[in-house]
């Protein structure tokens, strides 16, 4: 069994793109001391999407590290240098690195950091009152040894699991029902099927239905995409809209009351739910081009929301239910993908913190906005675990350096990475006092 060691200021439970990136601008800071612990073996971000020539939704400037510290060293820009890469993704001429080379950039970051340490799985974390730190206990994979890490304070950053619907409880599991996390994995499986149904209407449910339909012969092969959206809608990337993604709008979302955060989040889909544009045209042109030689491949079924999965022989039947005629019916598959999204779920190794944990009446955290959940205000944060507090800005790529930045001035006492703040020309809380026009001024 592992030592203690010694106490570090702070330990990162997860090293996804947020607590990597915070590792990344930790790193310079001498005056603070952490250590970052990883189940995995290695660096690995949506290893089962990884397809080739898939793109991620937020431009280049969203990386690790860049919108706070634009001259660090871990910026994807440093990192296509030294990859040799600069002026082929200059000559490129797009803003949006591909999913599998924003996967290898990660990795490329998190080989540099001293701090990380894969194939550490947490099992537990305790307080120690009397110290006044956290006792977080980890079994090493590789040897099965049982580790334990001293830290004052705590980031998790533990991720979201894939979302799989009540209905689909009772299907058989493996490659024949199949969430999106796992789509490569199950590729080859699913392309011996007579039909597929990939259900959803995110980005990953338009990759992999796009994939399919360039995999399967046409003739012989029945690919259906269905979602309960009333369309396949696009993300919303026009210039004001994009203002939303900003600290102006996260400090106007967190003054609202809880409830109507809550309706705005269901609202706020097609800003960080919905399919970029260039991947809805390309799946226009594929369908087009079968329609010259023959029927459609499939079908795509808007406003429809699945019910229930039972398995009939080779297929599974889905039951269906149109949502704005109230009507069911039934559609035969023999393999479905869930494109269903993801969602936070509390890790088990946070029971013996519970009472040191701030929760809402819905057993959600309660995020101050410093992003702490405990009680004292300054002790656990969270990275990518307050959609409900924060907004949809929370899983957006683009805004973990600022959240980062705010989490090193909690850490520090002080703001060690400047934080923007007023950049946006629209106001979105009602201006106090009378507004109109200036008074004019007389010669």
């Amino acid at each position: 069994m592992g030592g203690q060691g010694r106490t570090h200021d702070f330990v990162a439970v997860g090293v996804g793109p947020f607590n990597l990136g915070l590792a990344c601008l930790v790193e310079p800071v001498r005056e603070i001391d952490g250590i970052f612990l990883e189940s995995k073996d290695e660096f690995e971000w949506h290893g089962g999407m990884l397809l080739e020539g898939a793109e991620i939704q937020t431009p280049f400037m969203g990386d690790l590290v860049t919108l706070a510290d634009p001259t660090s060293p871990y910026s994807f820009l440093n990192y296509l240098k030294e990859r040799g890469r600069l002026y082929s993704f200059y000559i490129r001429t797009s803003l949006f690195p591909l999913r599998a080379e924003f996967n290898d950039y990660c990795r490329w970051a998190a080989g540099k950091l001293d701090s990380v340490r894969f194939g550490h799985r947490v099992v537990s974390i305790d307080h120690d009152p009397d110290e006044g730190v956290h006792v977080v206990t980890a079994v090493v994979t590789a040897t099965g040894e049982v580790t334990r890490v001293r830290g004052r304070k705590l980031v998790l950053g533990t991720g979201t699991t894939p979302n799989v619907p009540s209905a689909v409880d009772g299907a058989d599991p493996g490659d024949e029902v199949v969430h999106t996390s796992r789509y490569l994995h199950a590729k080859q499986e699913l392309l011996r099927k007579n039909s597929i149904t990939v259900v959803g209407s995110g980005q990953s449910a338009a990759e992999v239905y796009l994939d399919l339909l360039r995999n399967t012969a046409s003739d012989s092969c029945q690919v259906n995409w269905v979602t309960r959206s009333p369309r396949f809608f696009p993300l919303d990337y026009t210039r004001l809209t994009l203002e939303m993604t900003s600290p102006d709008y996260l400090d106007y979302f967190f003054s609202l009351p809880q409830r109507v955060k809550d309706e705005l989040v269901s609202r706020h889909s097609p800003l960080y739910k919905g399919i970029s544009d260039s991947l809805i045209t390309e799946i226009f042109d594929v369908l087009y081009a079968r329609s010259v030689t023959g029927p459609p491949p499939g079908r795509l079924l808007t406003n429809s929301e699945l019910v229930a999965v039972a398995r009939d022989g080779n297929d599974h039947v889905l039951t269906l239910r149109q949502v704005e005629e109230g009507r069911e019916y039934a559609l035969r598959t023999e393999a479905l993908v869930l494109g269903t999204g993801y969602g936070y779920h509390v890790p088990d190794f946070l029971a013996p913190l519970r009472d040191r944990i701030r929760w809402d009446d819905r057993g959600r955290f309660v995020v101050s906005r410093n992003y702490s959940i405990d009680s004292a205000g300054g002790e656990i944060f969270v990275q990518n675990a307050e959609l409900h507090t924060h907004g949809f800005v929370a899983p957006d790529l683009g805004m973990a350096a600022y959240r980062n930045s705010c989490i090193i001035r909690e850490l520090l006492g002080r703001e060690h990475y400047p934080i923007e703040r007023s950049v946006t020309f629209q106001e979105f809380a009602a201006p106090r006092g009378v507004v109109g026009h200036p008074e004019r001024t007389h010669r």
